[in-house]
Parts: structure tokens; sequence; C-alpha cells
């Protein structure tokens, strides 16, 4: 969550994953069609300039989201959102605007970057127990649900009933804060051992999440980019390493929020979550030089005086989480994109 002055938001909307997400057991929803402006604009700039915050001109940012199919007053609008929901600052020299990540935005990014990479990576062996979260809100607070839903959705919960929401994994101390936080004295929140009652009776936590349609979210991600990996690094370059790129991560960065790191042992054989990680990594890291080189020539076109901090991080660079100038004050080193320390 972002906060700039009395403000919070997020980074993404979490409708853009669950669109048509309503209180009580929902299966999986169909998402919606192709990838928000918004996103793609938050995607683009944390691929490039995550760990410098660099400036960027508007109308590069403009001139690289019509690349991708957004219109030049859409994406102006996009970026006027960001700004105000607090994602991006803007600075004017002369008649040149530009913009970048805030300090929260970037550190927002970080952690959650470090999250969607490792979201595959082995855990511990599993308890057996569940986290359960219940919550009561009158009907009348429509806002209060929808925000106290949103989060948990976010943490890695689904609803098993109306107001009990799951997870396997335990409830980190910084996310009862806020959860207390959005709904005091209304959240509850224990660790407990499924009882089977039989499929007759009772409802196994595991249908909390449409499994099936988790698994054919995976299968659409391997099949769409499976054929590209032949061709990343020699081919693709310009445009399209920018906008495959920017694809690869808007759109993998939903899986783990539909899978967050559910039990293998729980799950069919054959679960396809590594797959569809080792695939991300391959597309996102053999496109990266191509993609930076691109990225900087658009940007130098609209640029009054040479880019520094335009930098195309890696998979391992995400694994490393938040740098220490992140953390200090958000400003990011200022280094030339051709170094790489």
């Amino acid at each position: 969550m972002i906060r700039a002055g009395a403000a919070v938001t997020s980074l993404y909307d979490i409708d853009e994953i669950f669109p048509d997400d309503v209180a009580g057991p929902v299966r999986l929803p169909r998402r919606q069609t192709g990838n928000s402006p918004q996103g793609l604009a938050v995607t683009l700039l944390a691929d490039f300039t995550l760990g410098t915050r660099a400036w960027i001109p508007s109308a590069a940012i403009v001139a690289l989201l019509a690349e991708s199919g957004v219109s030049h007053a859409g994406a102006r609008t996009t970026i006027s959102r960001l700004s105000r929901r607090g994602v991006l600052e803007g600075s004017k020299h002369g008649r040149t605007s530009s913009y970048r990540l805030t300090p929260a935005a970037a550190l927002d990014l970080a952690v959650g970057g470090r999250a969607i990479v490792s979201a595959a990576t082995a855990i511990g062996e599993w308890d057996r127990r569940w986290t359960l979260v219940a919550f009561s809100l009158p009907q009348d607070e429509v806002t209060r649900r929808r925000e106290l839903r949103n989060q948990l959705r976010w943490l890695g919960y689904a609803p098993l009933y109306d107001g009990l929401w799951v997870s396997p994994q335990d409830l980190v101390p910084k996310a009862k804060a806020h959860l207390a936080e959005l709904a005091p004295g209304a959240v509850t929140v224990f660790r407990a051992r499924h009882v089977d009652l039989g499929a007759s009776v009772g409802r196994n936590p595991l249908d909390a999440w449409d499994t099936a349609a988790i698994a054919g979210e995976y299968e659409a991600f391997i099949r769409r980019w499976s054929p590209l990996l032949p061709d990343v690094g020699t081919p693709i370059t310009g445009v399209e390493a920018v906008r495959a790129r920017t694809e690869v991560m808007d759109t993998y960065r939903r899986l783990p929020i539909l899978d967050p790191r559910l039990p293998l042992d729980l799950l069919p054989p054959g679960w396809p979550r590594q797959a569809a990680r080792d695939l991300f990594a391959a597309v996102y890291d053999g496109l990266a030089a191509p993609a930076e080189d691109h990225f900087r020539a658009v940007a130098d076109r609209f640029a009054t005086e040479p880019l520094v901090g335009v930098r195309a991080h890696t998979v391992a660079d995400l694994l490393g989480g938040p740098t220490g100038d992140l953390c200090a004050d958000g400003e990011g080193p200022r280094r030339d994109s051709n170094t790489n320390g």
C-alpha cells in the first residue's frame, strides 16, 4: 500500500485479477481481456527504473505506451491518474515534464517483485494447518468490506464461506496489524487443522480455490510464451522486445495471486507452477538487453539531457529485494545504465 498524504492506494488493482469478486465462496472469475493501461505503465517503469527511480519524460512514457496499443490521450490520462494515486511524482524543466516512481511505490514494487519471482521456490514442509480469518462487518459498510476482501486477496487468502477466508500460510505480524486497522474489533484470526467430515457433509479448505481454473491460467501462460523461447535475445529487438517483456511481466505477476504457494501435496500431480516460473525467467531475462536499448532510444528522443539510471533488471535482481537505498530514503543510486554494479 502507498501513502501519499492522506491517500492510501495499491500499485495494481486487484479487480484486474478478480473483476467480479464478491463476498462468500466464489470460483475463479474470468479475467478481463488485455492488460490495463495503468498496470502496463507501472510495469514498464518498474522494469527499467525500479532501482534508480530515474526521471523519464512524459512524452517518452506516452510513446512507449502507444507501442503497446494505448492511445496518446489514454496514456496521458494514465500518467495523471497514477500521479494522483501517489504512484508517480512529476517534475517540470522548461517545457519538458518528467515522471518517476515515488519512493513508496518503488519500495512496494521491489517487495512485490521479490514475492512474484520467489513464489515458485520450495517452502518448508507444510504443518497441515490453515490460517482462518473471520470477519463481520455491516452490509451497508460496502467500502470497508471491499477493502478488507481486497487486502485478503493480496495476502493470498480465498473465501471458503461468507466472512471466512483461508490460507495454508501463516499471517505475518505486519499483515495482522493492517487487517486490524481495516476492521478494528471485527476480525478474528486463528490457525487450525482441517477435520474431514466427508464430501457429502463438509467442505475442504482447498475448495476456496478453483484449482482447475488456476491450472488453466498456467497452461495458457505456457502456451502463449513457449513459442518465443527459440527467438529470445536474437531476432526480437526494439519495440517488440519492450512490448513482450512488459507483457510477460504484467501477465505473470497475476499468477502468484491466483496460486499463493498452495502446498503441492494438495494439488494434482505435475502442477505447472515451476514450469511457468522458469519460462517467465527465460523470456524476461532473455529480452533484457534489447528491451533496455529500445527503452533508452525512445526516452532519449524526448530528453533534454542524457538519461541516467535506466537499467533493465533481471529475475536475480528482483530476488534480491529492496536495495539499501530504497529502504533508506527511496531515492535509489544515480548511475548510468551502462554500469552493472
